[in-house]
């Protein structure tokens, strides 16, 4: 049995290998000009295209975009045919020939020839689901790859992009999506065509997308990619924010929002309202879409902000700030949105002021219950409810964001700063302790609260360093002052009375001394800097117990290992701040000639600079803007530092440096606010918010002319494209008729060349006929004139011989009369002989005449009936060579005629001289004897 099968191994053909196979059947697609054909070797190399992408991009790509446009209204072929296209751009990764090459070449492919993006929009105007999806996906490949050169070819193609948003209009969801996946890719960078998609109606149909899809509460991935649609429609845009508010969409924003902060009540009794495990991350992608039209600095932040609050969206943002059962990441972000939504807005950050949410005992997730229970509170006091009360770890993002809603609340405003100062200046001297008082807090340090809570200290250091250092150079002094003022004591009651910096200089130098927290340290640390700094008052009052405090911070900032690199770096800092601003008036023994050599001799001059130099490199502060401001899970959150302080450290690093070498008789001129017309400071910011204004309304002119420009360029554009399109279909419709003309054109030229031939091959069958006649009735003729011939020259040797004779006679005559006598009779006989043959003769020259004439007859009417086809058949070479022939064959039997002719000639002239011969002998001879005469010659002869 095995040596038949290696013999039939042996007989059968050479297997081929795939290379061989995927070749030819690249030619087979490329040569097939049958559709199925090309259909099979299309799916033949989609077998290959996962496993050898290579091979089948290399020899098939450019066929298959050819099929694309030779079989488009053929679906299964499209369909096979872009099957193949998505396996080469996403092959098996353990294939050999995989590599990122191939897809970026088959991209370049693509996008280097227009028709060829344009041909893949073609197939979405049709409404097969496969061409469609396929399409889109595509597309999204190539963009992924290519994607600056597939955003300039989609703007370039007849109604590109409009068709791209017209697919979202599909009723199919995996088509839907395959739609958003795209236009994401191509919104990310291109602000024309956020533009132009945004002026396509584009969110009008996002918000029908993501009311089908279930909305924020029962959503799926289809409400995120819609979001995320819609922020990179608007983000840094403001034109298309602009028409994003007057297309009616805010109320349509608000609903979502609302949707997600309120639940429904159920229908009936028990029943359960059934939540998207979605619902979170729907909701975290709703409030960061609120996020950016409320990027502070932007042109319709403002018009935004007031949009948001018309329709109740800053109530509802709150609501879900303090909302119990909402994870923390969303009451952080719901919190950044309204601290994004008042900043710099003074309307609403008084509106923010004045509101109050829902605040119950379980609130801080800490389990101790507030005194009022489950109530409404003053957003204020439930911020710092949060901020300060919340445990570290689980609530670390919500307090922090809580605490930049406040800062919110303060910034650029001359109003709310000061009064939250005073009145937490004015609670803290009250009788009543309130546990949310920052300055409470802090004056009180964390000796005395002993909370374990490192991050109350510092969200309170972070409060109070942006009320006295954010606002106004004349306000940031009166706030200093007041809080200069906070001191603790009766002097008249002989108490010791201390201030308020030196409060918190005591709690930093205790914190220094018993290694707290160093979250605590940084945090008095940040007050005081930002509270001494360009305020010499401040740092008198600071120096008044300088000999407790200028020595521990001169060992905390001569630190030479590298624990704590942060409080060494900000103790230096401080000090610092403390010898620029100094004076020679500050206290003894600190006066400013004082502090300089005590400064250099305890700290010295080189590592007062290098605590400076490695803070300034510290990654904390020289990579600030990039790490994030969060907890990590299971550990304690890496933030040390406020942004506003970060800025300011970097703003004066330089300054600071160059403090300690500072002519301690060159002191800093700080202007003063006492005397300040208040009028005139009243008046001046009167004008102020008018000129603001008048920007804000420019701004917002500016806007409006924006978008009318944007409008008319859309419309423009739009117009341009459609007209466009109506020419390509024009021109195609002029090709397609072009074609169908050329069709029946060539069908019209086959069916005369059809036509012409059968009456060629007619005619030719005709004048087969007739030359075969004709031939007959030469060969007829030939003949005739050959027996004619024979015949003629038999008769003509005869008279040959009887004028042989005759002579003979002659001779004979003239030798004897009397013989010749003799002979007459005999002659005269012979002569009648030769009459009746000479008789004879004529009638048979005459039957040949007349034979001839026939066959002149004959030949004259084939000549006319030459001369009829050469009329119909000028152009054929062929019958004018036959109708020569003819020519020539009439002219010989005519030759032959005239030689037969000449011949009875000849007779005609013998016999006359044999007339005269014998007349001259003596005979006479009638017409009739000499026609018996040669009658009876002949018969001599014969």
């Amino acid at each position: 049995m095995s040596f038949v099968a290696r013999a039939l191994e042996a007989q059968a053909p050479a297997k081929q290998s795939a290379t061989e196979t995927i070749n030819t059947l690249c030619s087979r697609l490329t040569n097939a000009t049958l559709l199925e054909d090309r259909r099979a070797a299309i799916l033949g190399l989609r077998s290959f295209a996962k496993e050898y992408p290579a091979s089948v991009a290399s020899g098939s790509l450019r066929g298959l975009i050819s099929a694309l446009t030779k079989d488009a209204e053929d679906v299964d072929t499209t369909k096979v045919v872009m099957e193949t296209l998505l396996m080469l751009y996403n092959p098996d990764e353990n294939s050999p020939e995989a590599s990122e090459d191939i897809s970026l070449w088959m991209a370049d492919e693509f996008t280097q020839r227009q028709d060829n993006i344009t041909l893949l929009l073609d197939r979405l105007e049709g409404t097969d689901f496969y061409s469609r999806r396929y399409s889109l996906k595509l597309l999204k490949s190539i963009s992924n790859l290519r994607p600056e050169r597939t955003q300039e070819c989609i703007l370039s193609a007849p109604l590109g992009l409009p068709r791209l948003v017209a697919v979202l209009d599909d009723p199919r969801d995996p088509v839907r999506e395959a739609a958003l996946d795209l236009l994401i890719d191509l919104t990310q960078s291109s602000m024309e065509l956020q533009k132009i998609v945004a002026f396509q109606n584009a969110f009008e149909k996002i918000f029908n997308l993501i009311e089908a899809d279930g909305s924020i509460r029962q959503g799926a991935t289809t409400v995120q990619d819609s979001l995320a649609l819609t922020a990179n429609l608007i983000q840094y845009n403001a034109s298309n924010q602009l028409a994003f508010r007057e297309s009616g969409c805010v109320p349509k924003l608000a609903k979502l929002l609302s949707e997600g902060v309120r639940t429904p009540k159920p229908t009936t009794p028990g029943e359960q309202v059934w939540e998207s495990p979605d619902k979170e991350r729907n909701l975290y992608g709703l409030l960061g879409v609120l996020r950016m039209f409320l990027v502070n600095g932007s042109m319709g932040t403002p018009a935004n902000q007031d949009a948001f609050q018309r329709h109740g969206m800053l109530q509802l943002a709150l609501d879900l700030s303090f909302d119990n059962s909402a994870s923390v990441h969303i009451r952080a972000q719901a919190l950044y949105t309204c601290a994004d939504m008042i900043r710099g807005n003074p309307g609403l950050q008084r509106v923010l002021g004045g509101s109050q949410v829902s605040f119950s005992a379980n609130n801080n997730n800490s389990g101790e219950a507030l005194q009022n229970g489950d109530s409404r509170i003053p957003v204020i006091e439930a911020l710092l409810h949060m901020i300060l009360e919340s445990p570290t770890f689980p609530m670390f993002d919500a307090r922090f964001a809580a605490c930049e809603c406040l800062k919110a609340y303060f910034y650029k405003n001359l109003e709310t700063g000061p009064h939250f100062l005073g009145y937490a200046i004015q609670v803290h001297e009250g009788e009543e302790e309130d546990p949310v008082n920052v300055l409470t807090t802090l004056i009180k340090g964390p000796q005395v609260m002993q909370t374990g809570d490192s991050y109350r200290f510092w969200f309170a250091s972070v409060i109070i360093f942006h009320l006295i250092f954010e606002n106004t150079k004349f306000e940031d002094r009166e706030a200093k002052r007041e809080l200069m003022n906070v001191v603790e004591g009766n002097a008249e009651a002989g108490e010791d009375v201390v201030t308020c910096i030196q409060f918190m200089a005591s709690n930093l130098i205790a914190a220094l001394d018993r290694g707290e927290d160093e979250r605590v340290t940084i945090g008095y640390l940040m007050v005081l800097c930002g509270w001494l700094f360009e305020c010499a008052d401040a740092v008198n009052d600071f120096l008044v117990e300088g000999s407790s405090f200028i020595p521990s911070l001169i060992r905390a900032a001569a630190r030479t290992t590298t624990d704590q690199p942060i409080v060494r770096g900000l103790c230096a800092v401080l000090l610092g701040i403390i010898y620029e601003f100094s004076t020679k008036d500050s206290p003894e023994p600190f006066t400013r000639r004082k502090l300089q050599p005590v400064l250099l001799n305890e700290l010295g001059r080189e590592r007062y600079l290098d605590a400076i130099r490695q803070l300034r490199t510290h990654p904390l502060v020289r990579d600030f803007e990039v790490l994030p401001a969060s907890a990590m899970p299971g550990s304690a959150p890496e933030v040390y530092f406020d942004t506003t302080f970060v800025d300011f450290l970097k703003d004066n690093f330089s300054r600071l440096s160059r403090a300690i070498d500072r002519d301690p008789g060159l002191e800093i001129v700080q202007q003063e606010a006492q005397g300040v017309d208040r009028d005139l400071v009243d008046s001046l910011r009167g004008e102020l918010d008018q000129k603001i204004q008048a920007l804000e309304k420019a701004k917002s002119d500016l806007l409006a002319m924006e978008r009318h420009l944007n409008e008319e360029q859309a419309g423009h554009r739009k117009t341009q494209e459609t007209s466009a399109s109506e020419l390509s279909r024009i021109r195609q419709i002029n090709e397609g008729l072009h074609r169908e003309h050329e069709a029946d054109a060539t069908k019209r030229d086959a069916n005369h060349r059809a036509k012409i031939e059968g009456l060629e091959n007619q005619h030719r069958q005709q004048l087969a006929s007739i030359n075969a006649q004709m031939e007959q009735r030469a060969r007829e003729a030939t003949g005739h004139a050959a027996r004619s011939k024979e015949q003629t020259d038999r008769e003509i040797a005869q008279l040959k011989r009887a004028r042989t004779e005759l002579e003979e006679r002659s001779r004979k005559a003239e030798t004897s009369l009397e013989a010749a006598t003799k002979q007459l009779n005999e002659l005269q006989s012979k002569h009648e002989h030769m009459t009746a043959d000479l008789t004879s003769s004529q009638n048979q020259t005459k039957t040949l005449e007349e034979r001839a004439q026939n066959a002149e007859s004959s030949l004259e009417a084939t000549s006319k009936q030459l001369k009829d086809l050469e009329l119909r058949h000028s152009q054929t070479s062929a019958d004018l060579s036959e109708r020569d022939e003819k020519e020539e064959a009439r002219g010989a039997a005519q030759q032959e005629l005239d030689d037969m002719l000449m011949v009875l000639a000849d007779l005609e002239e013998k016999r006359g001289r044999d007339k005269r011969r014998l007349r001259e002998l003596g005979e006479e001879v009638s017409e009739g004897e000499d026609d018996d005469e040669e009658e009876e010659d002949e018969e001599d002869e014969k």
